[in-house]
């Protein structure tokens, strides 16, 4: 994807080149209906609790106007990223929709 930054920080978890594969993938949707945004800061947590691990993504996306942030807790780090994507994507939509307006 060119012009486009994807920076990933680990927390409690190794890094790992399938997830990063699996996010870029992800990311090339946006990246391809989105033209406008430029950056993406992509960050995983394990948190184990008494009541089972818990994977957490957040993803920040840099792009004109306020940076769009979603996040999500699930089971597996592949529910919590297509969570956060679906996320990202409801609220680039309504920006979108802003920007044509200007």
């Amino acid at each position: 994807m060119k012009d486009f930054e994807i920076v990933y920080e680990y927390v409690n978890v190794s890094a790992s080149d399938a997830l990063e594969t699996f996010i870029k993938d992800k990311l090339a949707t946006i990246k391809n209906r989105y033209d406008f945004v430029i950056r993406a800061d992509v960050f995983l947590k394990l948190d184990n609790k008494d009541i089972g691990s818990q994977h957490h993504c957040g993803i920040r996306l840099s792009a004109p106007g306020p940076r769009i942030y979603a996040s999500s807790d699930e089971s597996d780090f592949e529910q919590a990223i297509s969570e956060t994507i679906r996320d990202l994507k409801d609220q680039l939509e309504k920006r979108k929709a802003k920007m044509s307006n200007y």
